[in-house]
């Protein structure tokens, strides 16, 4: 049985609203918006029921917290610890993010630039490296959270800098990549740990909005690029049987069609200005259902987006892929990078097309601020997901893909900046802060 922890950032803060740097600074409480915010995260939640809640001990968390506690039915009661604080920034907290730019040219681009090179030399002469001190803490926070809650449902409720060091520890994405995952104020994301930190661990969504009344992460200050929404085709017969779908054209039944109208509907009054699809039939019907709600957008099919052959295992159920290939399916399950399919692709070559085709749609449209929806498959979906992290094949079931999920890749500068993962497999609009589509197999 997993470990599921549901993470959440504060709300919105005083300090937020100044625009000044927090850290351990503890004058920064929730604004009206906050406390608001932390109520609608509350309603969210309330289907769910928590075996133990913990929280950083800074007010504007803490409040958070109590808030989103007095809106559950049964809650635990609350848990503080200093490892769930945000980044020390000693130097910095306090001041507004221009006066930090100001004085600290140097240090602030390193932020930027190089996170896990940020260097602060203290009055004392020590030199203290912020984020390789926060990482730390985040190891250790989770060595004792699984350590102790082993098979249960823990809320964590925390801020962003902390959140992102959790997360990236336990997927083990390195620090230099630190600005890589956006976590807004109250975002919601959710993961599932098979054990210990270490062993497997899925980030099932990552960063969800839209219980805030905002279907998808606001874009960033200053962005210029193009924004990409990731969409997994909806349910087909196969998905629910759970069979190896890979490229056998299966098409959408029942149910996937009205994955795709509820996925529509829930970007109806996002701006779409292009559309790509794989070519098989599953996509390109989630994407024809989904642009009647924006009439005019072109959609272009790309066969580098086709799913992952499987070869011999199509059409088949584990059971009798385990008979016929016994010991292949688990090591496909554990370590999918060194699995040749019979008859089928590796993931490498799954890899290089994927991410050639994503490269291609990144390359069309970064002239211009602009949004992009792709339609695809669970295994594309994967690896461009890991692409666009900082990862590699070996970390390919890290990423859950719900049928009808939303993915939002954000390009702030088009496609020579480091592409920012701003919200990952949103299921709210099919009903549920969970992902429950069918596991089904890829």
């Amino acid at each position: 049985m997993s470990t599921r922890v549901i993470l959440v950032r504060h709300g919105e803060s005083s300090y937020n609203a100044e625009r000044r740097v927090q850290g351990h600074c503890d004058l920064s409480s929730l604004t009206d918006k906050g406390e608001a915010m932390a109520t609608q995260v509350a309603t969210a939640l309330q289907e769910l029921t928590f075996d133990a809640v913990y929280s950083s001990p800074l007010q504007r968390a803490k409040r958070t917290a109590e808030i989103i506690l007095s809106g559950l039915t049964t809650p635990p009661p609350l848990q503080t610890t200093d490892d769930l604080k945000e980044i020390s920034l000693p130097l910095w907290e306090g001041l507004p993010f221009t006066e930090v730019e100001a004085k600290y040219p140097d240090e602030f681009q390193d932020w930027k630039d190089q996170p896990h090179k940020l260097k602060m030399t203290l009055p004392d002469g020590t030199e203290f490296f912020p984020i390789a001190a926060l990482f730390e803490q985040a190891r250790r926070f989770w060595q004792t959270l699984l350590s102790d809650h082993a098979g249960q449902s823990i809320l964590v409720v925390a801020h962003s800098g902390i959140n992102r060091s959790l997360i990236y520890s336990a997927i083990s994405l390195q620090p230099e990549h630190y600005h890589r995952f956006q976590i807004s104020n109250c975002g919601i994301s959710i993961l599932n740990f098979a054990g210990e930190l270490g062993q497997p661990v899925q980030i099932e969504s990552l960063n969800m909005t839209s219980h805030l009344g905002e279907a998808l992460p606001n874009l960033r200050p200053k962005h210029q690029g193009p924004r990409l929404l990731l969409v997994r085709h909806g349910e087909t017969e196969w998905n629910r049987q759970g069979r190896f779908q890979g490229q056998i054209d299966v098409p959408l039944n029942d149910n996937g069609r009205h994955q795709a109208e509820q996925a529509g509907e829930f970007l109806k009054s996002v701006p779409i200005d292009y559309a790509v699809t794989s070519s098989m039939s599953r996509p390109r019907e989630t994407a024809e259902i989904i642009l009647k709600h924006h009439p005019g957008v072109p959609l272009a099919l790309r066969e580098d987006l086709r799913e992952i052959s499987h070869g011999l295992w199509e059409g088949k159920f584990e059971a009798e892929i385990e008979q016929s290939y016994p010991g292949l399916l688990h090591q496909w399950q554990l370590h999918p990078e060194t699995v040749q399919m019979p008859e089928g692709e590796n993931l490498q070559q799954v890899w290089e097309r994927a991410i050639a085709g994503w490269n291609a749609i990144v390359q069309a449209y970064s002239g211009q601020p602009c949004t992009v929806m792709v339609v695809a498959h669970d295994a594309i979906n994967k690896a461009i997901l890991c692409h666009v992290s900082g990862l590699g094949a070996e970390s390919f079931w890290n990423f859950k893909q719900g049928n009808g999920a939303v993915s939002v890749i954000d390009y702030p500068t088009g496609e020579t900046s480091a592409p920012m993962l701003m919200s990952m497999n949103i299921t709210t609009h099919l009903g549920s802060v969970l992902d429950k589509t069918a596991a089904g197999a890829l």
